[in-house]
């Protein structure tokens, strides 16, 4: 360790300044996201259309996918400003998450010896990478088709689906959300083998139970209550698993 001589105060300033860097990287992010609305929106709206990537791509491989019509609506007299705001901050979030990543290994760095630098470093950098999977995935994958599901269920024709922009962004960045932190599942098996806490025969052995608790925590912390949602989640959740046993048996 190379900071030992720092007082309380000293440390207490660094982390002022670096938590200063964050807030000014975040403000600027998001005043860029902010400028660019038209850019910003197409990309968010485009899973609620027929002809988004992931349906060209089915229809590639001759998997036919009807195309749907829904229209979002605002109901509130400063939703779409609101929403507006919302969006550039989460995207903010989003690509500023290496920078503040940085900041924060750069403030515990000189505390650590050289070994231990080297592991944080790793896992902040694999974690970052892990993340941004997971938001493709619920962003690609995930989303549309239980976007598309929800908004052609119908219980009766007579009752039309009039989806709010509120609800379509509650339920698309929860979930990128929620994908990207369950995609570090592969690394926090990695630590805790290096730990000693698990390993491939105690994750084999428990695999019943690891896809019971999967599918329960998949049910409590979806946006939404229907089974489509909750497989097309817990899946890929599960596939992790399988890997994680994979990586830390080698």
């Amino acid at each position: 360790m190379s900071d030992e001589k720092l007082t309380f105060w000293d440390h207490l300033d660094e982390l002022r300044k670096v938590l200063f860097r964050v807030v000014i990287c975040l403000f600027a992010l998001t005043i860029i996201a902010f400028a660019f609305k038209e850019q910003l929106f197409a990309f968010i709206l485009a899973p609620s259309k027929s002809d988004f990537l992931l349906y060209r791509l089915l229809n590639l491989i001759n998997i036919q996918v009807e195309a749907f019509d829904s229209q979002l609506i605002n109901t509130e007299l400063t939703g779409q400003f609101m929403a507006h705001i919302r969006v550039s901050f989460y995207v903010a979030v989003i690509l500023g998450a290496p920078y503040v990543l940085r900041q924060i290994f750069a403030f515990i760095a000189p505390g650590l010896y050289a070994n231990e630098r080297r592991l944080v470093s790793n896992v902040m950098i694999s974690g970052s990478a892990l993340f941004f999977v997971g938001v493709t995935v619920a962003y690609i994958l995930i989303f549309p088709l239980s976007y598309r599901f929800l908004a052609l269920y119908a219980v009766d024709e007579s009752i039309s689906n009039m989806i709010t922009l509120t609800s379509y962004l509650d339920v698309l960045f929860v979930l990128a959300l929620l994908m990207g932190l369950m995609f570090e599942l592969p690394l926090v098996a990695i630590l805790m083998a290096r730990l000693g806490f698990i390993n491939a025969s105690f994750l084999r052995r428990h695999r019943r139970h690891a896809v019971f608790a999967i599918l329960a925590l998949s049910a409590v912390i979806t946006p939404t209550t229907d089974i489509v949602t909750l497989l097309l989640v817990s899946a890929p959740i599960c596939i992790l698993y399988e890997i994680s046993i994979m990586i830390i048996r080698k």
